[in-house]
């Protein structure tokens, strides 16, 4: 069974509103042979990462850039799993309350080290996440486990 890999940093009900939207969609009934697991950017590992098939992110935009706990997870797992993870599926959303630019280009370049391949378009939401948004997440979350269906 394939393992998909949530990692998100859900700090505001904003966020909330995506991650529960992408792990609906990652989780939709029509998703068959795919395990999701969860984890939050504070506590997931090189372990986690290595054992999944695929990557979903979530990170509020902070300060122009991706949230520090997602930095963080970033930094914990990136050389433990460089060779091992390339070419792996990813998919990602970001929340900021104007701009999501710093996060986004932050994200690219870690993942782009990385070697992981985008599975899907980001998910970038400014303000209050609206209707068009939640599906958005929805749908990324659901193309993005819907990949590792054998």
């Amino acid at each position: 069974m394939a393992t998909l890999l949530i990692v998100h940093h859900t700090p505001s009900p904003n966020c909330q509103a995506l991650f529960e939207a992408v792990l609906s969609g990652a989780t939709a009934p029509e998703i068959e042979g795919v395990r999701v697991e969860r984890r939050a950017a504070l506590a997931a590992t090189a372990s986690d990462v290595l054992a999944a098939d695929a990557y979903l992110l979530g990170t509020p935009a902070n300060l122009g850039y991706m949230s520090g706990a997602l930095k963080h997870f970033f930094d914990q797992v990136y050389y433990p799993c460089l060779d091992a993870t390339r070419g792996r599926p990813f998919g990602y959303y970001v929340h900021g309350g104007n701009d999501v630019t710093g996060a986004v280009r932050g994200i690219e370049t870690v993942t782009t080290g990385l070697g992981w391949r985008r599975a899907a378009e980001p998910v970038t939401v400014t303000g209050e996440p609206g209707k068009a948004d939640v599906t958005a997440c929805w749908e990324l979350g659901a193309t993005v486990a819907a990949g590792l269906m054998e």
